[in-house]
């Protein structure tokens, strides 16, 4: 039987790998309380091909749904190994060190958590990835609050809120390129669409974190021998100064001429080495070890051994190994259409323009949850729910801003999604480790989940809901024509084809 001639699997045949999945997950997760979802979304793989086996797909059609995912996100697991060598670099060349300090003299608690929030985003603007912004500026930031005593959960909130604003509107994202390409609007007009939701998001959860700020954290008595035995502890071990913050500029600097986001980042992985070895004093054997193994050092401080003993490509392994696991997982239910017959499902049932907004939202939220995969999150509902806006005279910069929210932002706060895996690991929560409570970045993370939830309200109450222009319509119509006539072409191909072997 070839894969034209399966039928689609019906609703529930759809969902019931998802849920069997989801349960093993949640035995893992809750039950046994260990937090490797890796062997349930493996099991999870396992249980949708012999699902789909049943239903005449074999194996070599699967393997190439699941490969084909693996595919796309590997781009993704570049650059996780490559922030892993940044890490370890940077804390060689005393770049993440000289940030901490710098922080910890100029910065107070009562407005840490604004500041760190507002720093994240500027920086992942500037870069067009919230993965690098984590790993670095994030990192640092996560030793200036540890210097100011604020709970782990707290900083990595008001990071992941900062950095992941930037990978939603920045022209240089991936995500924020991605979104536009396959839902078919013009990349500005979607950043343009997508402020409304975005600044106020931003707004609230600054004025969340002042208040925090003001109203608990700077309300504790700070522990000034602390900072003092941190800072002291970073100058007696780097040797701190203006000029080890130079790979971070460059990283900048050629983000802004545009360049990939891959060559720039191994760029800041080669200034920081070159610090590493002619201001810190360090080897080439010891860079080449720090880059695949970590950054290793033992300053008799704990709070600068517990944060700066990380990076290396080897601190990635986890995250890669997961990001694959969950890519492949998405892929075998992608190509076996259970996720296309779900989508399906649910745009029979809706009937409005807010239940179609609410509809491509949570289907690219749901894609996270169980494809783990903020990619495959946005490419699938962009391509599924397109037509449902042209019929319904909606342009389809309310679905980019859908399926952008639920995607990108929603990524970083699933522990199993490739984002919440990797700023887990960046940061260091010690989930793993069986520091559960570190989960409470997620609520926290404001701005990230306050954003779909606006773009909702605004889709109810009829506002920032742009209907389709005779433009866009014209466009649309020229786009299906073009696919039309081109698998007009290629069946009249394969007929002559078939004649010739008759």
């Amino acid at each position: 039987m070839t894969e034209k001639n399966i039928i689609k699997p019906s609703l529930f045949m759809a969902i019931l790998p998802i849920i069997l999945t989801l349960t093993i997950l949640g035995i893992q997760l809750f039950y046994y309380g260990d937090f490797t979802p890796h062997i349930p979304l493996a099991i999870g793989i396992a249980i949708t091909a012999t699902l789909g086996w049943f239903r005449g797909y074999r194996w070599d059609d699967m393997e190439k749904g699941v490969m084909h995912v693996i595919r796309v996100g590997l781009p993704s697991i570049a650059i996780l190994m490559t922030v892993g060598m940044i890490v370890g670099v940077w804390i060689a060349s005393g770049t993440v060190p000289a940030l901490i300090y710098y922080g910890l003299k100029v910065l107070n608690p009562e407005i840490f958590l604004a500041a760190a929030m507002v720093l994240c985003a500027v920086v992942s603007v500037s870069l067009g990835t919230s993965w690098g912004t984590t790993g670095t500026v994030g990192l640092a930031l996560m030793g200036i609050g540890s210097g100011f005593d604020v709970p782990m959960y707290w900083t990595a909130g008001a990071v992941v809120s900062g950095a992941f604003f930037g990978d939603k509107i920045s022209p240089l994202s991936d995500t924020t390129n991605l979104a536009p390409a396959v839902t078919g609007v013009n990349l500005f007009d979607h950043i343009r669409n997508m402020l409304p939701t975005t600044v106020p998001a931003m707004l609230i959860a600054l004025v969340i974190y002042i208040f925090v700020g003001f109203n608990l954290i700077g309300s504790n008595e700070v522990d000034f021998s602390k900072i003092e035995a941190i800072t002291n502890g970073l100058e007696s071990n780097f040797n701190i100064s203006l000029l080890v913050l130079l790979p971070p500029l460059l990283v900048i600097v050629l983000a802004l001429k545009k360049m990939p986001a891959l060559p720039s980042l191994f760029a800041g992985v080669l200034a920081g080495a070159l610090l590493a070895i002619f201001v810190q004093g360090a080897s080439l054997h010891e860079i080449f070890n720090f880059m695949q193994s970590g950054y290793k050092i033992e300053t008799g401080v704990s709070e600068i051994d517990g944060l700066l003993n990380r990076g290396g490509v080897q601190s990635m392994t986890w995250v890669i190994t997961l990001v694959v696991i969950a890519l492949g997982f998405g892929g075998v239910l992608e190509r076996t259409k259970c996720l296309e017959t779900i989508i399906t499902a649910i745009l029979s049932r809706v009937k409005s323009f807010f239940g179609l907004q609410a509809s491509a939202t949570g289907a690219a939220i749901a894609t996270n949850l169980v494809a783990g995969d903020p990619y495959l999150s946005i490419a699938l509902p962009g391509r599924m729910f397109a037509p449902a806006y042209v019929d319904k005279g909606y342009s389809k910069l309310n679905l980019s801003r859908a399926v952008e929210e639920g995607g990108t932002l929603i990524s970083p706060l699933i522990p199993w999604n490739a984002g919440g895996a990797f700023v887990i690991t960046a940061l260091g929560l010690g989930i793993a480790e069986g520091n559960i409570e570190n989960l409470l970045y997620i609520p926290l993370a404001f701005a990230c989940w306050l954003s779909p939830l606006i773009g909702l309200t605004y889709a109810a109450l009829g506002r920032f809901s742009p209907k389709m222009s005779a433009e866009e319509l014209d466009r649309y119509q020229r786009e299906e024509e073009e696919i039309s006539e081109n698998k007009t072409v290629e069946v009249r191909k394969g007929a002559n084809m078939s004649a010739k072997h008759a």
